[in-house]
C-alpha cells in the first residue's frame, strides 16, 4: 500500500501561481500513470491532468495553457504548477496513482482563488 501526500494549497489572488506537489511513501516507477483531481463544492470530482509511465500529459481543457504536470520518479514525487489561476480553479486538489490494480487517493489540498 502506498501513502500520497498533497501539499501546496493555499489561497491566492486571480492570475497568481501555485505548485502542488503529490509525495509518494514508495516508489512511483512502476505506477502506469498519475493524476490530479480536483472537486469543487457541490459538484463531482473531475479530472485535471494526468502523466503516464512513458511521460505522456494530458489536461483538461478548462486549465490547458495554464497548469503542467510533472513527477520525479527519484523523489517519488508528482507536481501541478497552477499559473493564471482562476476563481473557478476553486476545489480540494487530490492526487491519484495508477498501479497494477486498483488505485490509490492522497487526502486533497485546498486551492481557494480570490477575485
Amino acid at each position: 500500500q502506498v501513502q500520497l501526500v498533497e501539499s501546496g494549497g493555499g489561497l491566492v489572488q486571480a492570475g497568481g501561481s501555485l505548485r502542488l506537489s503529490c509525495a509518494a511513501s514508495g516508489s512511483i516507477f512502476s505506477f502506469n500513470a498519475m493524476d490530479w483531481y480536483r472537486q469543487a463544492p457541490g459538484k463531482q470530482r473531475e479530472l485535471v491532468a494526468s502523466i503516464f509511465s512513458g511521460g505522456t500529459t494530458y489536461y483538461a481543457d478548462s486549465v490547458k495553457g495554464r497548469f503542467t504536470i510533472s513527477k520525479d520518479n527519484a523523489k517519488n514525487t508528482m507536481y501541478l504548477q497552477m499559473n493564471s489561476l482562476k476563481p473557478e480553479d476553486t476545489a480540494v486538489y487530490y492526487c491519484s496513482a495508477v498501479p497494477v490494480f486498483g488505485r490509490y487517493w492522497g487526502q486533497g489540498t485546498q486551492v481557494t482563488v480570490s477575485s
